[in-house]
């Protein structure tokens, strides 16, 4: 067996033609399978190259030969998307599910699966999501605890639309294994590509909330507007993400949207830099170009790139930052 974590933090691959290996390098990521190989074994070949994000596990994964499995895992969901060949697949007593290319299916892990007529040419993107992050992002999304939990239908359409953004942004994820100092090696990218995945697999997939998520949003009383407004003004410098301005509006995310749409004409996140470039601004119309830099300041208000700021510093106050100062 070949592997290279050690080379690149946060990916591992493995290639191994013994099947005691297979199952270890499996049962490091994912569970711990129950595996038969009816298929020619002189065929037997797995390739599994995997990456964590968090609350979310996503793999690729072949075995060269026919073969069959079963596994089971509490609080996790799991969404197969055969890349070439196909599988079936059984949920503990419900029907038996066919997996093709554009058609992947959403598994519950923790009912029991039982793998069947797994394809020499076989190729799965695997993708393993712990149960209560989906359940709190949905919670984020939806401004209400989803009481009773989701439904999840069987299939998720991933030839077209939002299923197929999906599972290019989790093979995207997957590509930068090969990509020397990627973005996906950031840890602040790593968390939105995260949240990115999850939110996006609440869209792409069908269950029980998916007409609330797709229903205008309702609007939202100023007052938890205000809310948020009064947050950041105190502390424009603190890291504010949508997430965190979600929870201190006490709404979801979108109803958060939609309320600063309509009664500030801009986004939340939007909102917190327009704070914190007048801010700067203000500090740097007082400050003395002897003793204080741009720089400094653009840190002390929350900046940590300074060419993105420098640009939104211009277009808002029709100059830089660095004649702001001397002005000053």
């Amino acid at each position: 067996m070949t592997g290279d974590e050690e080379r690149r933090t946060g990916f591992s691959s493995y290639a191994t033609r013994r099947v005691d290996e297979s199952l270890d390098a499996i049962a490091d990521h994912y569970y711990d399978l129950r595996l038969e190989v009816p298929g020619r074994s002189e065929d037997f070949l797995t390739r599994l190259s995997v990456v964590g994000l968090g609350s979310l596990t996503v793999g690729d994964l072949s075995f060269g030969t026919e073969v069959t499995m079963g596994f089971t895992e509490p609080r996790v969901y799991h969404v197969a998307v055969p890349l070439t060949g196909r599988f079936s697949c059984r949920q503990g007593s419900a029907e038996t599910a066919y997996a093709v290319p554009g058609r992947a299916v959403f598994l519950h892990p923790e009912r029991g699966i039982h793998v069947d007529d797994w394809s020499a040419d076989c190729r799965v993107l695997t993708v393993k999501i712990e149960m209560p992050a989906v359940h709190e992002r949905l919670e984020a999304l939806l401004g209400r605890p989803p009481r009773p939990f989701p439904h999840f239908e069987p299939y998720i359409d991933i030839s077209r639309g939002p299923g197929r953004s999906w599972a290019s942004l989790a093979q995207w994820c997957l590509l930068e294994q090969d990509v020397a100092g990627g973005l996906l090696r950031r840890p602040l990218i790593q968390a939105r590509t995260e949240q990115l995945l999850l939110e996006g697999m609440l869209y792409a997939s069908g269950h029980s909330y998916s007409e609330e998520l797709a229903a205008p949003v309702r609007a939202t009383r100023p007052a938890t507007v205000r809310r948020v407004m009064e947050v950041v003004e105190e502390r424009p410098a603190e890291h504010y993400d949508a997430a965190r301005l979600a929870a201190i509006s006490q709404v979801g995310v979108r109803a958060l949207q939609e309320a600063f749409r309509k009664h500030v004409g801009m986004s939340p996140t939007a909102y917190v830099t327009e704070v914190r470039l007048r801010r700067v601004h203000e500090a740097l119309l007082s400050a003395d170009p002897a003793t204080v830099t741009v720089t400094e300041v653009a840190y002390r208000w929350g900046f940590a790139h300074l060419g993105r700021f420098a640009q939104r510093y211009r277009a808002r106050f029709g100059e830089s930052p660095a004649q702001t100062l001397r002005s000053g």
